[in-house]
């Protein structure tokens, strides 16, 4: 597994923190919500809706997560992320305006998207090419909800026929696109779902993450007809309708700790910037990150907690 050269990230408990600590991890109130830009802005707004708590400390933090991706989208010029939480933002006319729409949240029969007619507000928000960006379980659609998600994002895992598994992937190798703008190859453990539902016609598709999974993780009859098999775990998608719409999918971001990963960061930030039709530099877009902020506002589930570790002083 890829070393995290600016910190080793371990769960451990409260008072093992340091006594002088002055960030409460479960304080989220800082955190600003809903807040759009002044009158005058110009630039691409970025609707990123966080989940309700989910999980134990340090898994689906999707609060915290979606509260550093908004930090990280502030370093691009011209970009203004909008952050609501529970899984749908109080002011629905947030949708109206954003150019593109992240959600990082619970999936399947529970997705907030899925609940009453909401489909049909998104539908209407996809119609005028909104970018769509669905992270880790919000990917996950029942079969009549991801007819229609395949037409969003291009893809979506299915449940008894993708798999959910948490595996070493290796990415070895990158394809030439705006996402992989300066992502190296990487190796990280996470919950890296495989054996997406994709359309027969896989025009506009891009697989952008792809690694060999274990044989033994495969237990879906239709993973295991794909024993050897290169697997995706992140895609981009071209709609084909007038609009021209964008899509992204990327099954990653179980575990809190990996966005402490700088090529697990960029892929994200390059992604979501380019479903907004945002140019992404050749470089990458910038994905500055202080590891101490993995340890901000979470959600408290229990005993433990996120502390940076340093690594060892090397010997002299």
């Amino acid at each position: 597994m890829t070393r995290i050269l600016s910190a080793l990230l371990l769960l451990a408990p409260l008072h093992a923190a340091k006594a002088d600590e002055k960030v409460d991890p479960y304080d989220q109130s800082k955190v600003a919500l809903e807040v759009e830009p002044p009158a005058d802005f110009k630039g691409k707004r970025i609707l990123v809706i966080a989940g309700r708590q989910s999980h134990g400390p340090g898994d689906h933090e999707f609060f915290a997560g979606c509260a550093i991706l908004c930090n990280l989208l502030k370093q691009t010029d011209g970009v203004f992320p909008i952050m609501a939480r529970d899984g749908w933002p109080k002011n629905e006319k947030l949708f109206d305006s954003a150019d593109c729409i992240l959600m990082y949240m619970d999936g399947r029969g529970g997705h907030p998207v899925v609940q009453g007619d909401r489909m049909k507000l998104i539908q209407k928000q996809i119609d005028r090419g909104c970018g769509w960006v669905n992270l880790h379980y919000a990917v996950d659609y029942l079969p009549q909800h991801g007819k229609t998600v395949l037409g969003w994002m291009g893809g979506y895992y299915e449940p008894n026929y993708s798999i959910n598994p948490h595996w070493d992937a290796e990415v070895r190798a990158l394809p030439k696109h705006p996402i992989t703008r300066g992502v190296k190859p990487f190796t990280i453990r996470d919950e890296w779902y495989y054996g997406m539902r994709f359309p027969d016609d896989t025009k506009g598709l891009t697989p952008i993450l792809q690694a060999l999974p274990p044989d033994n993780t495969r237990n879906t009859e239709y993973t295991k007809g794909r024993k050897g098999e290169i697997e995706t775990m992140a895609w981009a998608y071209e709609r084909p309708d007038e609009a021209k719409g964008r899509g992204f999918g990327f099954t990653g971001g179980h575990f809190h700790r990996n966005w402490a990963d700088e090529n697990f960061r960029r892929v994200v930030v390059n992604a979501i910037l380019w479903t907004a039709k945002v140019e992404v530099p050749e470089a990458g877009a910038p994905v500055k990150f202080d590891p101490a902020d993995l340890n901000k506002n979470l959600d408290k589930k229990g005993k433990g907690e996120f502390k940076p570790i340093l690594p060892p002083e090397p010997k002299k």
